[in-house]
C-alpha cells in the first residue's frame, strides 16, 4: 500500500490510547511462514468501517479516528473496570461449539455458510451466528435458536461478501441471552469478528491484564478477542510499516503465549482477511478444505471448519487439520499463508471421538466412524468374559451404533434397533438442566416391544455421563418386556470434570463419580455394566494415528493436558454451574 495510506506514527499512538480506553465489545520450528502464492503489501489503509448487526442488520457506523476521552473520563472508566475484574473469578466457555469460516472468489458467502452450519449442527442447538464482509462493511445476525429458525432468505440475501464466519454453540452454566451468542466484534485495531471453540482456563487472568478493556459478556470468547486486538494493536504501534500478515502473525504468536486452555479460532479481520488459529496442544478440531473456483480454476476459494463432514455439501476437499499452534491466513486475494507460532505437541480431545464429532468427520487423520468401530471390538472382548446371557444387542441412537454393530459381530448375537428417537427433540446431555434432561428423554426415545419382549437386552451406548438418560432407558426396555437388562459402555467411566470445553463441569453430576461400577450398575437398575477400559481406548486412537503419543483423556483418568488445572480451579469451577444443575 502507499505510504499516503498509512497511519501516522500519531494516529497510531491515539489508537493505541482509544484501544485501552474506548474497547468495548465486545516455539518449534515458531516463526517458519508458508505461502500458497506471493503475499501482497496491505497497509493499515482507511480505518472507517460499519457494521450491520444484530437480527435487524442495521448499520452502525464506526470511526477509528474519534477524538479520545477526556483524561477525567478515562480513569473514571478503567477505574470502573478495574473493580469490575476484581469480582470475576470464572468466565463462562462456549462449550463443544462448531465453527466454519468461508472464502470465496467470486459471489456471496452467506448461502454456503448457512449450510455449513447446518452440518455443524450437531455441535449445538442453543445459538447460531453469522457474520460476512463485502469490503467496506461488516454485515451480522445472531441469535437464540437453531441454524434453521435464525437464518431465513432475506437474512442470508442480507449478508453481503465473499468471506464469511459462522458459529453454532449449545447452552452454557448461564450465559443464555443471544448477546452471548457468537461472533464477538471489536472496533479496535482495525475491525475484528472472532468464532471460538474451546474453553480458556486462565480467562480470569487474562482479563486483568486488559486494562480499560471492558467486556459486553460473560463469555471467555471475549476475553480471548480482546487479548488477541491488545496484541494486534501493540504490533501496529511498534512496527507500523510492516505488512499486516507479519502483524497479524506476530500477534497471535504473542497470544498464544499468554494464552491456556483449548482454542480453536476463526477471525475476520478488516483490510487483512480470514485468519484462523488452533492452541498449542490441538485440543478441539480444525480442518482445512479447498476447492477450485467455478469461474476460474487458477483461482482457491477456501473453508475452515470444526468438522470435514461441513466440506461435502459445500464442495470442499479436505486438504489437512489445521496444526497445534499453527495460524493460517486466508488473504482477499484468495492466498493461503501459514506459519508455526508456538511449540506444540499433538493432544486431541479423545471424547470428540466418542461422542461430539460426526462419524463421516475425520479428525487428526483419525476416522470417527473406524474409531467407534474398534472401541467396538475391544469392548466386545471384555463382555466375553463376563458370560453374560445374551439374546440381542440393541444400540442407544445415535453414537453407539458403530460399537453396537462391531459388538454384535463379535458376539455372533443379532442386531436390532429397538429404540425409536424422536428426531426433533435435541440432545439430552446438551440440556440446559437436569430436570429438562429428564422431561426430554420421555419424548426423546421409545423402546419397541416386538424387541425387546422376552429378551435378555444387551444396551451399548457411546457413553453414560449422568445416568439420568440411561436410567431411565433401562426402565423403558423392562416395560416393553425386557427379562434382563445388561449395559455396555463405548467409553470409560466419566469420573472428572471436563475444561476444554465440554460441558461437564461438576464431578458430582457424573453417575460414576465416588462409584464403583457395580454400584452404578444398581443405580441405574441394570442387570450387568461394563465400562471400556481408558487402557483400550487410548490404544484404539493410537493405532490410527501413531503420531499422537497423547490424547486428552481428562474426563476419564484427570490427567489435563496444559498443565495448569489445580484443586481450587475444579472447586471454583464447580460453583460456577449454579443453581438447579444437580446430577445423579
Amino acid at each position: 500500500a502507499p505510504a499516503s495510506s498509512r497511519p501516522s506514527r500519531s494516529h497510531v499512538r491515539q489508537v493505541r490510547t482509544m484501544q485501552s480506553v474506548f474497547a468495548r465489545s465486545p516455539v518449534a520450528p515458531v516463526g517458519a511462514t508458508s505461502r500458497s502464492g506471493a503475499g501482497k503489501r496491505r497497509g493499515v489503509g482507511a480505518s472507517r468501517i460499519a457494521v450491520s448487526k444484530n437480527t435487524s442488520l442495521h448499520a452502525v457506523t464506526s470511526d477509528l479516528r474519534a477524538s479520545s476521552m477526556t483524561a477525567a473520563a478515562s480513569r473514571f472508566r478503567l477505574a470502573t473496570a478495574t473493580k469490575t475484574i476484581a469480582k470475576v473469578s470464572l468466565r463462562h466457555a462456549a462449550r463443544a461449539c462448531g465453527i466454519i469460516g468461508i472464502h470465496r472468489h467470486e459471489g456471496a458467502a452467506s448461502a454456503e455458510l448457512y449450510e455449513g452450519l447446518l452440518m455443524l449442527q450437531h455441535r449445538g442447538q442453543d445459538s447460531a451466528g453469522m457474520v460476512t464482509f463485502d469490503g467496506s462493511r461488516f454485515m451480522e445476525k445472531k441469535d437464540n435458536g437453531l441454524v434453521a429458525q435464525i437464518f431465513d432468505k432475506r437474512a442470508i440475501d442480507s449478508l453481503l461478501g465473499r468471506t464469511g464466519i459462522g458459529h453454532v454453540r449449545y447452552p452454557t452454566a448461564g450465559g443464555l441471552s443471544a448477546t452471548e451468542a457468537q461472533p464477538f466484534f471489536v472496533n479496535s485495531p482495525l475491525g475484528i469478528y472472532l468464532i471460538h471453540n474451546g474453553n480458556l482456563t486462565n480467562s480470569a487472568e487474562l482479563e486483568k491484564g486488559l486494562g480499560g478493556r471492558m467486556m459486553k459478556t460473560s463469555s471467555d470468547s471475549e476475553v480471548l478477542l480482546n487479548v488477541f486486538a491488545e496484541d494486534v494493536n501493540k504490533e501496529l504501534v511498534a512496527n507500523p510499516d510492516s505488512d499486516m500478515d507479519k502483524i497479524v502473525f506476530d500477534a497471535v504468536t504473542n497470544t498464544m503465549k499468554k494464552v491456556k486452555g483449548a482454542y480453536s479460532v476463526i477471525t475476520m479481520v478488516n483490510q487483512v482477511g480470514l485468519f484462523a488459529f488452533r492452541d498449542p496442544n490441538g485440543i478441539r478440531p480444525l480442518v482445512l478444505g479447498q476447492r477450485k473456483a467455478a469461474t476460474d480454476e487458477e483461482k482457491d476459494e477456501w473453508c475452515i471448519a470444526s468438522e470435514d463432514s461441513a466440506f461435502g455439501p459445500l464442495g470442499f476437499s479436505r486438504v489437512r487439520d489445521v496444526n497445534p499452534g499453527e495460524a493460517i491466513l486466508i488473504t482477499d486475494e484468495g492466498k493461503m499463508v501459514s506459519r508455526q507460532c508456538a511449540i506444540s505437541e499433538l493432544s486431541p480431545c479423545i471424547f470428540e471421538y466418542i461422542y461430539l464429532a460426526r462419524p463421516d468427520s475425520t479428525l487428526n487423520s483419525i476416522s470417527v466412524y473406524e474409531f467407534q468401530l474398534e472401541l467396538g471390538r475391544r469392548l466386545a472382548r471384555r463382555i466375553k468374559k463376563r458370560e453374560w446371557e445374551i439374546d440381542v444387542i440393541v444400540p442407544v441412537p445415535d453414537g453407539s451404533r458403530p460399537s453396537a454393530i462391531e459388538i454384535a459381530g463379535e458376539l455372533n448375537l443379532p442386531y436390532r434397533e429397538g429404540l425409536v428417537k424422536n428426531r426433533y427433540v435435541g440432545r439430552t446431555f446438551i440440556m440446559p438442566d437436569q430436570r429438562t434432561r429428564e422431561l426430554s428423554v420421555r419424548r426423546k426415545l421409545n423402546a419397541m416391544r416386538s424387541v425387546f419382549n422376552g429378551k435378555k437386552v444387551l444396551l451399548v451406548d457411546d457413553s453414560i455421563v449422568r445416568g439420568t438418560t440411561m436410567s431411565q432407558i433401562v426402565q423403558m426396555c423392562r416395560n416393553a418386556g425386557a427379562l434382563e437388562v445388561y449395559l455396555a459402555s463405548a467409553a470409560p467411566p466419566v469420573k472428572h470434570p471436563n475444561v476444554y470445553g465440554v460441558d461437564m463441569p461438576s464431578r458430582k453430576e457424573f453417575v460414576a463419580h465416588e462409584r464403583t461400577e457395580q454400584e452404578v450398575c444398581d443405580y441405574l437398575g441394570a442387570d450387568g455394566l461394563i465400562y471400556q477400559s481408558v487402557e483400550d481406548m487410548l490404544q484404539a486412537g493410537r493405532s490410527m494415528n501413531s503420531q499422537i503419543e497423547r490424547f486428552d483423556a481428562s474426563c476419564f483418568d484427570g490427567d489435563y493436558v496444559t498443565g495448569n488445572i489445580t484443586e481450587e480451579y475444579l472447586a471454583n469451577l464447580e460453583v460456577g454451574r449454579g443453581k438447579g444443575k444437580k446430577g445423579a
